[in-house]
């Protein structure tokens, strides 16, 4: 989820761990299978990349304890955002969280299809900078590897996928609504990538953000409609079967003017290949 005042797509922030608890400790809302905002239903068949990261013991296990996204791009490799593991989201340091887990192959949470994977490793950027956001990226290293067909390729850098106006899809078990609504099912929604300029004008550096279009790339829709949301955050942008970026911070969810921002993985797969 997005960790601005009224952020739309992902940095979990203090408020978004809140509310997940709240979620996932009270009965389900009716409209918790709505789809992702302004998106449709998805199965991780289509997407067995995209990847759930899970603690029961922090977030109870309603919805597998799903408090963030991520997306396998190698066998043993899991990349997710670096907010995800801030002490803002996990209320404690993630050290001190022994069952941090990754979920892959399961489209409905409340199920137990799919397999759950402990963690060998884990990194997070220390570079990270939460004020303005930039390298938002964490590394995940599974003991066990996954068949290759579970991965997806990361886009580098000049690749034709970061072109604006290119179709892309997000994916994640986010808010459906911007009101709390946590999804059970995994949800994909259809949006553009936009030019650069479009989020330096909506996030100029003052109180809702400081895009910089180094380590960050922006996506949405002129009107807004479509958007990730908080539980989102991790969670892939995928164009053209690449990985583009990774569900960051944002605005509201699916505002007009206020696109979402994603880590920009040309900027990180240096950092990927490193630590992976």
């Amino acid at each position: 989820m997005r960790t601005s005042p009224r952020s739309l797509l992902v940095v979990l922030a203090v408020p978004l761990v809140v509310a997940l608890a709240m979620v996932l400790t009270a009965p389900a809302p009716a409209s918790a299978d709505r789809v992702v905002i302004g998106g449709h239903p998805a199965r991780t068949v289509e997407a067995p990349w995209t990847a759930a990261v899970a603690s029961r013991a922090l977030f109870g296990g309603k919805r597998s304890g799903q408090f963030c996204g991520g997306a396998v791009v190698a066998p043993t490799t899991v990349v997710t955002a670096a907010h995800c593991l801030s002490r803002g989201v996990l209320g404690m340091d993630w050290r001190e969280v022994r069952d941090l887990r990754v979920i892959v192959g399961r489209n409905d949470l409340r199920k137990a299809d799919g397999r759950e994977y402990p963690l060998a490793r884990i990194w997070v950027n220390p570079a990270y900078e939460s004020d303005n956001r930039a390298g938002d990226i964490a590394v995940l290293t599974l003991g066990v590897a996954l068949p290759a067909a579970y991965t997806i390729p990361m886009a580098g850098k000049g690749d034709p996928a970061y072109r604006p106006g290119g179709r892309a899809a997000i994916y994640g078990w986010g808010d459906t609504g911007g009101d709390g609504s946590y999804a059970a099912t995994l949800r994909t929604a259809a949006v553009r990538v936009l030019a650069d300029t479009v989020c330096e004008t909506a996030y100029p550096g003052n109180a809702e953000g400081d895009y910089d279009a180094r380590s960050m790339v922006c996506a949405g829709l002129p009107d807004g409609g479509r958007d990730a949301c908080q539980g989102d955050s991790g969670g892939p942008l995928v164009v053209q079967g690449r990985l583009v970026g990774l569900v960051s911070w944002g605005s509201g969810c699916a505002v007009a003017g206020r696109p979402g921002v994603y880590t920009r993985i040309s900027a990180v797969a240096g950092l990927v290949a490193a630590h992976g």
